[in-house]
């Protein structure tokens, strides 16, 4: 039986300790599991622990962590994904895969072609979603660390302010990805759905992005991440 593995949003250490309302109704009301069972926990500091449950009831639940360990180590490539705000799943999608492939920040882009609005409560929302979605990603595919995932950034602001050794925007007529001497961290720049608009991409280039290209085909917002990321930790990471 595979071992349950969760993320606590406070910091862990030997000993017990009363789980959060939200994931003690997982664990007990929704997976079902009972005192006994044997859990591993993360908080995001990197260090991973392996417990028993000794408590399951409808509002509490109590682990007794027993050993601690060093989690799975991040990728020696650091990448900022500035993602184009795409409509629902699609932004979902980018979130998820950038998570589980290695990304260590993931800013929103809001730009000229971008048709998603969000304000106030609202954003405030979408925020705790998309952590949520990083989250999961996290506990599925085993990464210690959570990506940081910033607010939604105007391009202007972001390209500002973004500082790594590379930065790249996909463009379909550029140099390949592998034409770029291996850098320490990497800012990958990728356009919502209809893309960057001409301005933009010079506005990049004015940044000091590098314009590249994935491959002879246009890919969608959500899938551009994908292998994006999937060929940076490939040529530069840990792939």
């Amino acid at each position: 039986m595979r071992l349950s593995r969760f993320f606590i949003d406070a910091p862990l250490s030997l000993g017990q300790h009363e789980l959060p309302e939200a994931q003690a109704h997982y664990i007990g009301r929704v997976l079902r599991h009972a005192a006994g069972d044997a859990v591993q926990l993360f908080d995001g500091s990197g260090q991973e622990f392996l417990g028993e449950l000794i408590e399951v009831g409808k509002k509490r639940v109590l682990v007794e962590l027993r050993e601690a360990f060093a989690g799975m180590a991040e990728s020696p490539l650091a990448i900022h994904l500035g993602q184009g705000l795409s409509r629902g799943e699609r932004m979902d999608w980018a979130i998820q895969k950038a998570t589980e492939l290695g990304a260590t920040e993931i800013t929103p882009i809001i730009s000229e072609r971008c048709e998603v609005r969000l304000k106030d409560e609202r954003a405030d929302k979408r925020m705790a979603h998309w952590r949520q979605i990083a989250i999961s990603a996290c506990e599925q595919c085993g990464r210690s660390v959570l990506p940081v995932i910033h607010p939604p950034l105007a391009l202007a602001d972001w390209l500002q302010h973004t500082e790594t050794e590379l930065k790249l925007v996909l463009h379909p007529v550029a140099e390949p990805l592998q034409s770029h001497a291996k850098p320490a961290s990497l800012a990958f720049l990728i356009g919502p759905e209809g893309g960057l608009s001409d301005a933009e991409v010079a506005q990049a280039n004015s940044s000091g992005f590098h314009a590249a290209r994935l491959g002879p085909r246009v890919l969608r917002t959500e899938t551009a991440p994908v292998v994006a990321l999937s060929l940076a930790q490939q040529l530069w990471g840990d792939f």
